[in-house]
C-alpha cells in the first residue's frame, strides 16, 4: 500500500488480495534500504489472504500460451489462478503457514488439483516439497505481518479514525461488471472494499479518472486512438503498465464508461487527473454514447461480441493550447478546460472535487469540498 511512505499511517493489506508473498518482502526490503520503515506496527495484512506461488505463475503462463489466438493479456503474476484456488476452496492462505499439519493437508490438496491438469498437459509435476522450501522459505518474514485486519478496521472506525480505501483496478476489469472475459479475477468495484475489509457501508467513494482513457492487454475499447492521437497520449502521458510495463492502448475520455463505473461503485465525487497531458491537443473529444447495429446505446452492453463492435458518438471541444502545469487555483485553468470539465460532470453524474495536472504532489488544485 502507498501509505507505508508516510510514517504516522498504518497500511493494510485486506483479504480479498491475492498475496504475492516473495514480491512483499522483497519491496519491503528495497524501501528499507532507501530509509523507508515498514515494520508489524505500521503494515498489516489479513491472515485470511490466499498466497500466490510459484504452481499458480506457471499454471497462468501455460493457459496463456496455449490460447495463443484467444490471450487474455494477463501480467502473468499467477493472480488469476490463485483466485481460482481461493473460490475451489483448496488455496493455501497466510494463517495456515503457522501450523505445519495444516499446512501438510492444504499443500497435498493443492497438488492434487494442480498435478493433476500439469500431467495431462504432459508438463512437469510438482513434488510437495518443493512447495513446502517455497513457503518456508518466507513464512517467518511474512507471519510477522499477520493480523485479524477486520476486527482492527472495526475498531478504528469506532475509535473515529479516517479510513482510505485503496484499489489498483478499473471497474471494467471488474469480474463480474467489466469487459467479460478480458477482466481481472476479483472485483474491483468500490464495494468491494467492504467485502475484503469486514466493514459496514458508510462511506465517501472517490472515483479515480483520468482526463483520456487508457488500457492495458486486450479487450474492447470503444474511444481507442490508433493513430497519431494515441501515439501523442502515449509518450506524454508516459503510459506503461505499472506491473507489465506494456503500452497502454490510449484514447478519448469515454464518459458512458465512466459514469457506468460511478454508478456501480456508489462513487460520491472524482479526481480527474493528468490534465496537462491534453495541453498541446487542438481539438479534444469526450465519447458520449455507442452506435451498434442501428442502435443506440448510453452503457457499455455486457456481450462480449457487441462491444468489440460499438462505434463511438463524441462530442467535440477545442483545446485551452496553454500550459497548466504548476498552476494552484481554479482561477487560473484556461476557460476551455473548464468547459471540458463542466460538460465531464454533466455526463458521468458527479462532481469533480480534485484535478491533478502533474506527477507531483504539489500540482493538486481542489475544485469542491468533500
Amino acid at each position: 500500500p502507498s501509505a507505508v511512505l508516510r510514517a504516522d499511517k498504518i497500511s493494510i493489506i485486506g483479504n480479498g488480495v491475492a498475496l504475492d508473498s516473495h514480491a512483499l518482502v522483497s519491496e519491503i526490503e528495497s524501501l528499507k534500504v532507501k530509509g523507508v520503515d515498514v515494520n508489524y506496527n505500521n503494515l498489516m495484512v489479513s491472515e485470511s489472504c490466499p498466497l500466490i506461488l510459484s504452481v499458480h505463475k506457471d499454471k497462468e503462463k501455460l493457459f496463456e500460451d496455449l490460447n495463443e489466438n484467444h490471450k487474455i493479456g494477463t501480467t502473468n503474476k499467477g493472480i488469476g489462478p490463485c483466485y481460482e484456488d481461493k473460490v475451489g476452496r483448496r488455496a493455501i492462505r497466510l494463517c495456515d503457514l503457522e501450523n505445519t499439519d495444516e499446512l501438510n493437508q492444504r499443500v497435498d490438496a493443492l497438488l492434487s488439483y494442480h498435478n493433476a491438469i500439469r500431467k495431462g498437459l504432459n508438463y512437469q509435476v510438482v513434488k510437495k516439497e518443493e512447495i513446502l522450501k517455497e513457503i518456508q522459505e518466507i513464512s517467518e518474514k511474512i507471519l510477522l505481518y499477520k493480523k485479524p485486519v477486520w476486527k482492527i478496521l472495526n475498531d478504528f472506525m469506532k475509535e473515529g479514525k479516517k479510513i482510505i480505501f485503496e484499489g489498483a483496478q478499473g471497474a471494467f476489469l471488474d469480474i463480474d461488471h467489466g469487459t467479460y472475459p478480458f477482466v481481472t479475477s476479483s472485483n474491483t468495484v468500490a464495494s468491494q472494499a467492504i467485502t475484503g475489509s469486514g466493514l459496514s457501508y458508510n462511506a465517501h467513494i472517490i472515483g479515480v479518472a483520468k482526463a483520456y482513457t487508457t488500457r492495458v492487454g486486450n479487450g474492447p475499447f470503444p474511444t481507442e486512438q490508433n493513430n497519431e492521437i494515441g501515439d501523442s497520449l502515449f509518450s506524454i502521458g508516459k503510459e506503461l503498465g505499472t506491473v507489465s510495463n506494456r503500452r497502454r492502448r490510449c484514447g478519448w475520455f469515454d464518459a458512458v464508461l465512466v459514469r457506468q463505473a460511478v454508478q456501480l461503485s456508489g462513487v460520491s465525487s472524482i479526481v480527474l487527473t493528468k490534465l496537462d497531458i491534453l495541453d498541446s491537443f487542438d481539438t479534444i473529444k469526450i465519447g458520449t454514447g455507442y452506435k451498434y447495429g442501428g442502435k443506440m446505446y448510453d452503457y457499455l452492453p455486457a456481450s462480449h461480441s457487441i462491444q468489440k463492435e460499438l462505434e463511438p458518438i463524441y462530442e467535440e471541444f477545442p483545446g485551452w493550447k496553454e500550459k497548466t502545469q504548476g498552476k494552484r487555483s481554479v482561477k487560473e485553468l484556461p476557460a476551455n478546460l473548464m468547459k471540458y470539465m463542466r460538460k465531464i460532470e454533466e455526463l458521468i453524474g458527479v462532481p469533480i472535487h480534485l484535478i491533478s495536472t502533474s506527477p507531483n504532489r504539489e500540482d493538486v488544485i481542489k475544485l469542491k469540498n468533500l
